[in-house]
């Protein structure tokens, strides 16, 4: 999986396009392909349904060659359809090579085609023109929704001026190696502490009134070509129109996904930390909430002073006690998500999970420097 294409500039600037291994760069002389002047909360407004009526629920799972994900995740969607939960159970095929759509089918989803490789974005949007649902619930095909998760996620679009909610993955992933449980846990953590009132949505479990998507235009799969952190990208749309969007730490799901290193650094590094640190930067300043958040930086801060510590220990230039004590305060610092990795998987894993998120932080402080370097250059490094 590649990042997606760069935030796209201001007319008479320049745009620069994600592409691996070397600059691309190009004049813009028109704005970004995007819809602008939308006002997501009259045209919510005008359309919402009176407050007695129950909202329907379209559920919406882009896949691709995704049997033994779908496997586990369909059923539960299936048994909320099956109890009236749910209006319909909708899998976008992005043209898989295997019987996916096939076992699908026999699961009891509806499924549609995409019409071709368009990557989950763009089979998002194809869905949720035919969907007949007052909400587009986004569920990604390697996610196991909580059986309340239809409830509770209903209960926010209670709330004044609310179009979109979106929840969290759960401490309890199914796959076992170290990066799997640090990373979904680490999610977990972020998402649970966060705001209430979101500034960014997420679609791996994420519902948005319809009329609200596609009044701003759905996912911009023009700016990201690519999977990336179109999602994002939508909330900012969505509360930029005039919307609200909640995170329910009550909205749960289990994710199945298996990390490895290259894998994780990559999709971290390329796909989320530095175009979102483009988009930030593009938008005029950085977001203080879940993991780009005030106290976040400090950490960060904290973690590259660890290091290059332990570094200058290493050669002799400093006493180990300054290592130690640095670490002092990244424990402390960090002290409630090593409570979690405590709680969940132990005192090894704790200690090696504290370790390597302060590499995490190390590189997203250095894609964040990266893209602020880029626009101070005018170029863009894929």
């Amino acid at each position: 999986m590649a990042c997606g294409s760069a935030v796209q500039p201001k007319p008479g600037g320049w745009s620069f396009s994600c592409w691996p291994g070397r600059w691309v760069r190009r004049w813009v002389t028109s704005g970004p392909k995007i819809k602008r002047g939308i006002n997501v909360e009259t045209n919510m407004k005008q359309s919402e349904s009176p407050a007695d009526d129950v909202l329907t629920i379209s559920v919406i799972m882009p896949v691709y060659n995704g049997i033994e994900f779908i496997k586990q995740s369909l059923p539960p969607l299936v048994a909320m359809k099956d109890r009236g939960e749910v209006l319909e159970v909708i899998v976008v095929d992005d043209t898989s090579s295997d019987a996916t759509p096939e076992v699908a089918r026999e699961l009891g989803a509806e499924v549609m085609p995409s019409g071709g490789r368009l990557g989950p974005g763009a089979a998002r949007n194809v869905a949720a023109q035919v969907a007949k649902g007052d909400v587009l619930w986004f569920i990604d095909a390697d996610v196991i929704v909580h059986e309340d998760a239809a409830r509770v996620m209903l209960e926010g679009f209670q709330e004044s001026n609310v179009v979109g909610v979106f929840g969290s993955y759960d401490d309890e992933p199914p796959a076992q190696n170290f990066l799997s449980q640090y990373k979904n846990l680490v999610h977990h953590y972020y998402h649970q502490r966060a705001r209430r009132e979101a500034s960014t949505f997420w679609s791996g479990c994420g519902a948005i009134r319809k009329d609200a998507f596609l009044a701003a235009g759905g996912f911009d799969v023009e700016m990201f070509k690519r999977p990336s952190i179109e999602d994002i990208e939508l909330g900012y749309r969505l509360i930029g129109g005039g919307g609200r969007l909640l995170l329910l730490t009550d909205l749960q799901c289990t994710h199945l996904k298996e990390w490895r290193f290259v894998n994780l650094i990559h999709t971290e590094v390329f796909c989320r930390a530095i175009p979102w640190a483009r988009l930030m930067l593009a938008r005029g300043g950085l977001d203080d909430d879940l993991n780009v958040g005030v106290a976040e930086r400090i950490k960060a801060v904290l973690a590259a002073v660890f290091f290059l510590l332990t570094a200058v220990a290493l050669i002799g230039a400093v006493s180990w006690i300054y290592p130690v004590l640095a670490f002092g305060a990244v424990l402390y610092a960090n002290r409630e998500i090593f409570t979690l990795f405590l709680r969940r998987k132990g005192l090894v894993f704790a200690v090696a999970g504290l370790l390597f998120h302060q590499l995490y932080y190390v590189y997203s402080s250095a894609a964040f420097a990266w893209a602020v370097l880029e626009s101070k250059l005018g170029v863009q490094w894929a």
